[in-house]
């Protein structure tokens, strides 16, 4: 019985602190899904990541709050609905509620196949066959082995790795969670071997008692060319 007393109060104490969550209120208040859209925010309002005219790709999007902020980011006047500057393609494993101008694939990003039907659906539109900008707040369930832990999210920031390698302008630009631990160093290095700048940022709106932080890394390095000779 006392284990079950104390996950009640622990429990409701995290419900008052997210009821009471000054970013819970805001994003009620400015009509958005979750108050990790401020985490975004704050990214973006600090690197300048996003720009009218942009294609995006969000992974991992359910509920849809970062691809509502990019949405408005990329209304001509900030709207949740109306004109559109650009192009945002979602995906997640999840079902996720319509957001408007938003295309939503349904699938798992692990999945050969998902990849695919990803790269079709941005193919399919000729005036946007490269991406400016991949964001990812992917994190798969945790187990609580850490070993076990850190290597699925390493896989899941290797595969958004590759997908920006694949896919993105030289110029743009990722953005993915990540959680300090076993997986942190060698995904850091990762980065820096793939972007020409990599930054680290925890926004504040990230509760203080998480490890997750943010990496982000601009302009892709060129690709290093075979030598003479060697197909």
């Amino acid at each position: 019985m006392k284990v079950k007393t104390q996950s009640k109060k622990v429990n409701k104490a995290w419900l008052n602190d997210h009821v009471n969550d000054t970013y819970v209120k805001l994003a009620k208040k400015e009509g958005y899904r979750a108050r990790a859209a401020y985490k975004l925010k704050e990214i973006d309002d600090f690197f300048g990541l996003i720009r009218p005219g942009d294609c995006v790709v969000d992974l991992g999007s359910v509920p849809g709050a970062w691809s509502q902020y990019v949405r408005r980011k990329l209304s001509p006047d900030g709207a949740a609905a109306g004109a559109l500057n650009g192009r945002i393609v979602a995906l997640d494993i999840l079902p996720m509620d319509p957001v408007e101008g938003v295309v939503f694939l349904q699938g798992d990003f692990r999945e050969a196949s998902v990849l695919q039907v990803l790269e079709q659906t941005l193919a399919a539109d000729s005036g946007f066959t490269k991406v400016d900008v991949v964001i990812s707040d992917m994190a798969p369930n945790l187990s609580g082995i850490e070993s076990a832990d850190a290597a699925r999210i390493a896989h899941l920031v290797e595969l958004a790795v590759e997908f920006s390698v694949n896919h993105l302008k030289p110029d743009g630009s990722l953005v993915v969670k990540l959680f300090h631990g076993g997986a942190y160093s060698p995904l850091v290095k990762l980065f820096k071997d793939t972007f020409k700048v990599v930054k680290p940022f925890k926004p504040k709106a990230s509760r203080s008692n998480s490890s997750e932080t943010f990496l982000i890394g601009r302009g892709l390095k060129p690709t290093p060319s075979a030598p003479a000779g060697i197909a």
